[in-house]
């Protein structure tokens, strides 16, 4: 299957993910802060904030992976994949936000002081919260993984932030119940926002490598280097210039690849395609591109080159 196509299978898939996310945010949201303002639990409202936070990215996720769905276009002609990993920066930068007003609102009830009521209600629907977003959570997760989408794993690992931080504001209001010290829920609060902190500077380290165009990792390097390897014997002699990077859920791969004295063009261009196409069987539908040259000399760069008894010379795939 091309790329085009799996992107084209994909999409709806993914579209039904992101609005699983933006329907279970909303639900959490109006239970959270129900729930805050019942109890007074500054450790509760922030969850509610948390899910907010959630629910922003969850509609940015959506629209990303629509977008990035559409083909190729006049104005875009490499695709609109890279909108998925804008988006996951997005969704980091949304969670520092986030942790930013839940760190005010704590330290501003520590210093003030306050009451936290009616905890029996608070922790019932804490607890719904943290099964109901590891539950969509992990369904919003596999598909992810299953169609390699960064807005739905950014989306993913929000709502698993969320997940743990419910059950960190559970054990607070536990404590409370138990001992009675009110200051416990907002410095449960401050661990929470801790714990979102990691969470968002992790997924903006990871979108930023993508959208710098960072190599693809030294494995698919590995693999792309074996396919071409795996052609010496039909008349490839070499290959340079090697160039990988990802954008969304598609690789990148271009190279000069190099052919020995009397291969005709067409022979040529047959097994260019036939390494395209082995390395995009490897790469799950990567788009490859090969220029082609003849074996004239070792070019700067040469990432392999074979010998004349057959072998392998230079072996590496060191290049990004």
């Amino acid at each position: 299957m091309s790329a085009a196509a799996a992107h084209e299978r994909d999409t709806p898939r993914k579209r039904r993910a992101a609005g699983l996310s933006i329907a279970s945010n909303l639900a959490l949201i109006l239970l959270k802060l129900v729930a805050g303002v019942v109890t007074g639990s500054v450790a509760i409202v922030t969850e509610a904030v948390h899910s907010g936070v959630d629910l922003i990215a969850s509609v940015v996720a959506y629209f990303s992976v629509r977008k990035a769905g559409e083909p190729a276009d006049e104005s875009h002609r490499y695709g609109h994949e890279k909108i998925e990993n804008l988006a996951a920066a997005i969704e980091g930068m949304l969670i520092l936000v986030g942790s930013g007003i839940i760190v005010f609102e704590s330290l501003r009830r520590l210093i003030r002081g306050g009451t936290v009521e009616h905890l029996g209600f608070g922790i019932a629907v804490v607890a719904f919260s943290a099964l109901a977003n590891l539950l969509v959570s992990a369904v919003i997760g596999r598909t992810a993984r299953a169609t390699a989408s960064p807005a739905l794993s950014g989306d993913a690992a929000h709502l698993r932030t969320d997940a743990y931080t419910s059950l960190a504001v559970l054990a607070g209001l536990a404590l409370v119940e138990l001992t009675g010290a009110q200051w416990l829920d907002p410095v449960v609060a401050l661990v929470v926002a801790g714990a979102i902190v990691r969470a968002g500077v992790r997924l903006l380290l990871g979108s930023s490598r993508v959208l710098v165009d960072e190599a693809l990792p030294e494995d698919e390097r590995a693999a792309i280097h074996a396919e071409v390897v795996a052609f010496g014997n039909r008349g490839v002699v070499g290959y340079h210039q090697l160039r990988t990077r990802r954008a969304g859920a598609r690789r990148y791969v271009d190279l000069h690849l190099q052919f020995e004295a009397g291969t005709t063009l067409e022979q040529a261009h047959e097994i260019a395609h036939a390494i395209q196409d082995a390395i995009a069987a490897r790469l799950d539908g990567a788009d490859v591109l090969i220029h082609l040259e003849p074996a004239d000399r070792v070019r700067p760069g040469t990432e392999w080159t074979r010998t004349e008894a057959g072998g392998a010379a230079g072996g590496t795939a060191s290049a990004g």
